[in-house]
């Protein structure tokens, strides 16, 4: 016999509602302390993973192309990210995070002492298990 589920799903969106609104918090407050809006700081973190064309980034950020040109209008001035023609495409402008720009992000993550309190809290195991599961939870679902 299958043993029921003791926590359900509206539960655990429920519970991830609530972190990921303490996350968006300590965040905000972190990019405003470097002179950011909570999207510039967000626009960094996505480059952290390598750069990305303007609409591949807007994409991910869920807004629209000519407000994260904006955005990255205000970053590049700020020396935090650059511009680079694409080298298969030169139509297609990729957006590179420059040392100054992963300078701030770290100093961004570093000053999210709730976030970062709570999860120092974890041992190494628990750190590995919450990874894999998010990393599960939030998994591109496969191409059809």
């Amino acid at each position: 016999m299958t043993e029921a589920p003791r926590v359900d799903t509206a539960q655990l969106m429920e519970l991830l509602s609530v972190s990921l609104g303490v996350y968006y918090g300590d965040f905000t407050v972190a990019a405003a302390s470097e002179n950011l809006t909570a999207s510039q700081g967000k626009a960094l973190t996505v480059l952290c993973r390598g750069p990305a064309a303007m609409r591949a980034l807007a994409e991910t950020m869920t807004c629209d192309a000519s407000n994260m040109t904006g955005i990255i209008d205000r970053l590049e001035k700020r020396g935090l990210v650059r511009r680079e023609a694409d080298a298969s495409d030169r139509r297609v402008k990729n957006v590179i995070l420059t040392d100054e720009g992963e300078r701030v992000t770290d100093a961004i993550r570093a000053k999210m002492r709730t976030t970062r309190d709570g999860l120092e809290r974890l041992g190494s195991q628990e750190r590995d298990t919450l990874y894999a599961l998010l990393e599960q939870v939030f998994a591109a679902p496969p191409a059809a």
